[in-house]
């Protein structure tokens, strides 16, 4: 089925229009309410987070916020009032009994939240908002389901997935987290229904990559890990005394001599020729061999140096005991000889950190559901898309947010997309805010709340070309059975103490 649209990840959205993904479809009454996919083992969880480290996380800063091409968007229309599919509920944040609600200004912003970066089909790198999330064994992220699931491509997982928490300008200050396995509603699994537009996902404990160590042969080829070898020139007769005991070491080049060649000569070099007193006079001036090259230097020089020089050069003395010397130099344009160069091999393992589970680094916010709308809510996420009037006043570096003191308690419909009962706020953010967390009851001295919502699409609601309206879809008691469900399940490591890949 080909999609068209976008969510909040990115979308030009026209006046009064949604960017969104894919038309939901609807399901049968007795369809599963849970729909869980794996996305890497530990081994492939290593060469995921090699992928996005290397070059200090070059890679993670060449990433784009999530966006698909859009042919056409639904018109957002107000529905009724958001309800209930039974008692309401909360999750306590990670190590935290109680929170006390926050004020809006000199916000503190939350350790939890970061960015999840993945590679879409078309290998393009690309990145969402998310959370971490309090979980029994403190490895869970929370944040849309069309961030975990690719909607071009009928659903499938999207690849190379991690979670880096408290992003701030290209740095992974708590490493990274790789996607374990990712739970979402059956509906968005498997028919981009955005109502269940969320996903959690279990992430194997964080990892960094430190220094470099040098080892041996053996130690090398025993490590099952990051490794390398790299060249390390030597000497000749360190070469000789190498392969006397059959070590590996090898050479490189043919030893060859300089070439006396024009100036024009290509790559030729300039190099000086010291002359005595007449020839330098009858030299020619200018650019060439055997011309001038520059003016007689006189140096002042030792009664050892004087006695001991030998060159063409001028030498004399004064009756002051002060000793000189004058040097006559020509050009000489040559194209350089080559070595012959020797060198061995050098072993070297990845020294790669264990950062340990994602909860114990930087808490996890808790969990509501079947909450009344119209509670004050802040929205936390990384925006950078251009409003649709081409304005771009995000980067996507830093984390931004929202808040709203008193949302609508009316449902936002899609129809097109049957998206029936998202909830909305006002808000500016841009694509790039999508998975970013709808927190209820933040502390700002804590940083921590209840994740209530996932940002999910954007909207231009007053048709001026600027984005003002921000929705998720409601957390109700289906969402609660996924995240408790996803909540009790273990994740791991994927290297052990001394770095070692586990399997």
């Amino acid at each position: 089925m080909k999609r068209i649209l976008l969510p909040a990840g990115g979308a030009l959205v026209a006046t009064g229009l949604l960017a969104a993904g894919l038309a939901s479809a609807t399901t049968a009454n007795a369809a599963p309410k849970k729909a869980s996919d794996a996305m890497a083992s530990p081994t492939q969880a290593y060469s995921v987070a090699q992928f996005w480290l290397d070059a200090n996380g070059a890679t993670l800063k060449a990433a784009k916020e999530y966006k698909w091409d859009s042919q056409a968007a639904p018109k957002l229309n107000i529905g009724g009032p958001a309800a209930d599919d039974g008692k309401a509920g909360l999750v306590p944040p990670t190590g935290y009994k109680k929170v006390t609600p926050g004020v809006v200004k000199n916000i503190n912003l939350p350790k939890t939240v970061g960015k999840v970066f993945f590679q879409t089909k078309g290998g393009g790198l690309a990145w969402c908002s998310a959370t971490s999330i309090d979980a029994q064994y403190r490895n869970l992220v929370a944040t849309a389901g069309h961030c975990v699931y690719d909607v071009s491509t009928n659903g499938d997982v999207l690849d190379k997935w991690v979670f880096v928490p408290g992003y701030h300008q290209g740095k992974a200050t708590w490493g990274v987290y790789v996607g374990k396995t990712a739970y979402t509603h059956y509906d968005f699994a498997n028919f981009e229904d955005f109502d269940r537009d969320y996903a959690f996902v279990t992430v194997y404990d964080g990892i960094s990559i430190g220094d470099k160590k040098e080892v041996s042969r053996a130690e090398y080829d025993k490590w099952v890990g990051d490794k390398w070898t790299e060249k390390k020139e030597i000497t000749r007769d360190e070469y000789k005394k190498c392969k006397l005991n059959l070590g590996e070491c090898w050479a490189e080049g043919k030893k060859t001599g300089d070439d006396v060649v024009g100036p024009d000569y290509p790559g030729a070099v300039l190099t000086k020729v010291e002359v005595n007193e007449q020839t330098y006079k009858a030299a020619k001036v200018g650019k060439g061999n055997g011309n001038k090259l520059g003016e007689p230097v006189t140096e002042t020089v030792t009664k050892s140096e004087y006695d001991k020089y030998a060159g063409p050069g001028k030498k004399w003395y004064d009756k002051y005991g002060n000793y000189y010397i004058t040097h006559y130099y020509v050009q000489s344009w040559i194209k350089p000889g080559t070595a012959r160069k020797y060198y061995t091999a050098v072993y070297y393992i990845g020294a790669v950190i264990n950062r340990g589970r994602l909860g114990d680094n930087v808490g996890g916010q808790g969990f509501a559901w079947n909450q009344k709308p119209g509670k004050p809510v802040f929205v936390f996420g990384y925006p950078a898309g251009a409003h649709p009037d081409g304005d771009k006043p995000y980067t996507g570096v830093t984390m931004k947010w929202c808040y709203s003191k008193k949302p609508s308690n009316k449902t936002y419909q899609a129809p097109a997309f049957k998206v029936e009962e998202h909830i909305a706020i006002k808000c500016s953010q841009t694509p790039g805010v999508s998975g970013g967390p709808w927190v209820l009851q933040y502390s700002n001295t804590k940083r921590i709340g209840y994740v209530n919502g996932v940002a999910s699409l954007v909207a231009d609601t007053d048709r001026n070309g600027r984005y003002d309206t921000l929705t998720s879809p409601y957390f109700d008691g289906e969402t609660a059975d996924i995240y408790k469900f996803a909540a009790k399940q273990w994740s791991g490591k994927i290297v052990g103490p001394n770095g070692e890949v586990l399997k």
